[in-house]
């Protein structure tokens, strides 16, 4: 009665007691029962954040499915994730998840508790993976997907980077000649008249007067216009409208296109593979699309499945999945091996995105250099014409 009241009075000990009975059970020799002080400290602003991105996510995931496919617990395995991480955000993070699952929670359930680090595909797979007994396979698995989805972004952000950064310079370069060369002509532009300067030089005179006099209005409107733009695009209708024009964009909509039809091919594919039901697996899919337009026609393809209907056909409907996607779809349901086709569709449509950031790459350039060509032959012609006019006249007299 008195050891059954210290033992309540002191739950640690318990714990200790519970954790000893288990061993023995393994026919394991216990030697000594230690618990874990846990490592949360207070902090004078608050716990601090995680800074890890998806990548040091997917690092994480690849040691911990080699760990335990090497036999070691998971409860130990998170412990060595725990001493080696040095973000303290993240630290403070896998703490929490290792105080759940050593008070008895699931390990997707204490994965759960933090959704900025582990998403709902993540933590949905890791719950297939303990109903299975299957959580090293699901782990590789996992990491696999991630670091595929890595690969993407790296290509597309590649594609991106270089006209984003052509574009810069291209707008420093005029402005520069606009504000630092058109004025040194102003009184040339002066002697022939504004009623007698051309049209090119009157819009040249015009913009650089604009740049010089009333920079900071320019600067507000410009200002104005982006934050309407980027208030406008998180509206639903507005992030419809602009989620489509990014798939059907003259230069970049087929990069978007087959990104989009490759995050959902391989995500899908996963999803299956790891034994998640078809109807959680296509929520899943909708919520990580990316795109509305893209989410819209899964989660229409998600009603058509609940009323018994096949995947293949509404996906068709939708219009945003190319003929031979749907095809390779309808075929793998019919033959039982539509995560085998999902994931062929996904390692096709990341060879395109390579092939199309090359060949974006090698086109792009040309583009930049002619726009580039039109703009400063614009402006060497507006500042030239008047003095052409006045040599004529000169010539005339």
């Amino acid at each position: 009665m008195v050891q059954s009241e210290s033992t309540s009075k002191n739950p640690d000990r318990k714990l200790a007691e519970n954790a000893r009975a288990e061993l023995r059970e393994k026919k394991l020799a216990v030697a000594d029962v230690i618990a874990r002080k846990s490592a949360r400290r207070f902090h004078l602003f608050g716990p601090p954040r995680p800074r890890v991105g998806s990548k040091d996510i997917a690092v994480m995931t690849r040691q911990l499915s080699t760990m335990i496919n090497a036999g070691i617990p998971l409860l130990q395995s998170l412990e060595i994730l725990h001493q080696q991480a040095s973000d303290p955000g993240f630290k403070l993070a896998l703490d929490k998840v290792i105080d759940r699952v050593s008070s008895g929670s699931d390990f997707s359930t204490a994965l759960a508790d933090h959704p900025r680090l582990f998403t709902k595909i993540y933590v949905n797979m890791i719950k297939a993976g303990e109903a299975s007994g299957q959580l090293d396979v699901i782990l590789q698995r996992l990491a696999d997907y991630m670091e595929s989805i890595e690969e993407l972004k790296r290509e597309v952000k590649a594609a991106m980077t270089y006209p984003a950064i052509s574009l810069i310079l291209i707008l420093s370069i005029t402005v520069g000649l606009v504000v630092g060369i058109v004025p040194k002509f102003q009184g040339i532009f002066e002697q022939l008249g504004k009623e007698n300067l051309p049209a090119p030089t009157q819009i040249l005179v015009l913009i650089s007067n604009a740049l010089r006099e009333h920079y900071l209005a320019v600067m507000a409107a410009i200002a104005a216009v982006g934050a309407s733009f980027f208030l406008y695009i998180r509206t639903k209708p507005g992030e419809r409208q602009w989620h489509g024009f990014l798939l059907h964009a003259p230069v970049f909509g087929p990069l978007f296109r087959k990104v989009a039809i490759s995050r959902f091919a391989r995500t899908f594919s996963t999803l299956i593979q790891s034994g998640v039901p078809m109807l959680g697996a296509l929520d899943i899919v909708a919520s990580t699309a990316g795109n509305v337009v893209v989410e819209a026609a899964v989660l229409k393809a998600k009603e058509a499945v609940t009323r018994g209907e096949t995947l293949g056909e509404p996906l068709t409907a939708s219009r945003v999945f190319p003929p031979m996607v749907t095809c390779m779809i309808s075929i793998g349901e019919k033959t039982g091996a539509l995560e085998k086709l999902l994931l062929k569709i996904a390692d096709f449509y990341d060879q395109e995105v390579r092939a199309t950031v090359k060949s974006l790459t090698s086109l792009i350039e040309p583009l930049l250099i002619t726009t580039m060509g039109f703009i400063v032959g614009f402006i060497v012609m507006a500042v030239f014409l008047p003095i052409f006019e006045m040599t004529r006249i000169v010539t005339e007299k």
